[in-house]
């Protein structure tokens, strides 16, 4: 049975050990620019991008070591390109940076069509798949229906009463691998307010590395934390460890969680409208426990996905065989994931290789190779995966992307439909670069996005069914 789930996000993992990295700015810190971008993951290199097409002169600023923010390719671990952060681009024929891989030499390629799911040992049957089929549809459908028109409210406060033994996995499905939070932490009417995300591509050569080679040539400057942003004046100062540079505008792309934690200061301080509204878009936990499994022993195929029927929070998302390697990848989030990933990576590779010899009955303790587990709660600068809001947060996206001065918000929370995607977080760095150009008066022409008169697909949280194609399959879900 092959389903295919239109409507929801994708989480995101962690920093790599040996990633691909694009070649940056190995000059000082310079004393001023036109525009300093606070950030090089996809918001901060689309906003560069656009600067810099402008004929302005823009720094890009990076805390880490690296290139991509939550996108990070990691090139040597094993036998194919990992990606440790973000997997998946969604709505490929249209999307900008799918558009910008091709003419860089980079490959995209569709997602896996559907999932299996098991059932203890057993894959589930034709009839079974059917069942959770029609209890994702109603589900989903009931939280939409709850919240439209009303207050905001928990989505799991929509969920019918009677889902029966598909309710763990429809609370895991709908909630944790879409969005990294449970249900009955996450905004209802975020879920209705979300676009349509159709068509997910993953790039062969690793998103993060696409994200990498699309900043080749952007001054950005690695390793250097910024400690405070002044932006009472009409310009702004950026003090970083390696200087301060005098600036006419600011994009800061920081996580949530990140402009919360402190690291970077505000003068005068972020004022409370937006500490507010950053707090109610922190980050969900999501996390990639990657196993390097010789001779498939658990007998699938070639990008291979697999969910259980789970009674409980426990459980997790498997993507097998990666690209026909030995690769394994068992994705864990929302609460359990974070308290997972808090004890240690030991026990996050523990966990995926007993819930796989539960599921499959190899004894994947004795065939394990190389293994690795990414930790983005415990990420500096970053500290979680991606954005989700929680109950009465959905309003709070809009407050965030208003502009403080001359300083301008962008990310994958500061998108009001399209939040928690790389796609997501693009758009809004294009954004935020077309309304600080415009500010410092280098752009005087309406946006693209109003010239053109075109919206962004809606979708009113709903599940469409394709033709069955082969017993115990389940949901064409995709997953970073």
């Amino acid at each position: 049975m092959t389903i295919t789930r239109r409507d929801l996000l994708a989480g995101s993992a962690a920093l790599a050990l040996s990633p691909i990295v694009s070649r940056a700015w190995a000059a000082p810190v310079p004393r001023d620019a036109d525009i300093v971008v606070i950030g090089a993951g996809a918001a901060g290199i689309a906003a560069a991008r656009r600067i810099a097409a402008a004929g302005r002169k823009v720094v890009v600023i990076e805390a880490a070591s690296t290139i991509g923010g939550r996108c990070v390719t990691d090139a040597t671990a094993f036998d194919v390109p990992f990606d440790r952060g973000a997997r998946w681009l969604y709505n490929t024929e249209t999307s900008p940076i799918a558009k910008l891989a091709r003419g860089v030499g980079m490959d995209m390629l569709p997602a896996p069509r559907g999932q299996r799911i098991r059932i203890g040992r057993r894959n589930a049957r034709a009839g079974e798949a059917e069942d959770f089929l029609a209890t994702l549809v109603r589900a989903n459908r009931a939280m939409g229906d709850a919240v439209r028109g009303k207050a905001d409210m928990p989505a799991a406060a929509g969920l019918p009463k009677d889902l029966g033994v598909w309710a763990g996995t429809t609370d895991f499905l709908l909630g944790a691998t879409a969005t990294g939070r449970d249900l009955k932490d996450l905004s209802a009417l975020d879920l209705v307010a979300m676009a349509q995300r159709d068509g997910p591509s993953a790039c062969r050569q690793g998103l993060g590395a696409l994200i990498a080679k699309l900043g080749d040539g952007l001054p950005i400057v690695l390793s250097t934390p910024v400690r405070r942003v002044v932006w009472s004046g009409r310009d702004a100062q950026v003090e970083t460890s390696g200087g301060t540079i005098a600036a006419k505008a600011v994009i800061m792309t920081a996580s949530t969680n990140a402009l919360l934690s402190g690291k970077i200061k505000f003068a005068p301080d972020l004022p409370k409208r937006q500490q507010d509204a950053a707090s109610k878009l922190m980050l969900g936990s999501y996390d990639h426990i990657a196993l390097e499994l010789p001779g498939n022993p658990l007998g699938l195929s070639r990008d291979d996905i697999v969910i259980e029927q789970s009674t409980d929070r426990s459980t997790g998302f498997l993507l097998a065989n990666l690209g026909g390697s030995s690769l394994c990848q068992v994705d864990v989030a929302g609460s359990f994931g974070a308290e997972l990933s808090a004890r240690g990576e030991a026990a996050m590779v523990a966990f995926a290789t007993d819930w796989l010899t539960r599921l499959f009955g190899a004894d994947v303790r004795n065939i394990v190779k190389r293994t690795t587990a990414t930790r983005w709660n415990d990420m500096p600068y970053v500290f979680g995966a991606m954005s989700a809001a929680s109950p009465g947060g959905q309003p709070a996206r809009k407050v965030l992307m208003e502009p403080l001065g001359s300083v301008f918000f962008a990310g994958d929370a500061a998108h009001e439909t399209q939040w928690g995607t790389v796609g997501g977080a693009w758009e809004s760095g294009e954004r935020a670069a077309e309304a600080a150009l415009r500010k410092i008066g280098a752009l005087k022409d309406a946006p693209v996005a109003e010239k053109s008169g075109k919206k962004p697909k809606r979708t009113q949280s709903r599940t469409t069914a394709e033709p069955a194609s082969s017993g115990g399959r389940s949901p064409n879900w995709p997953r970073n």
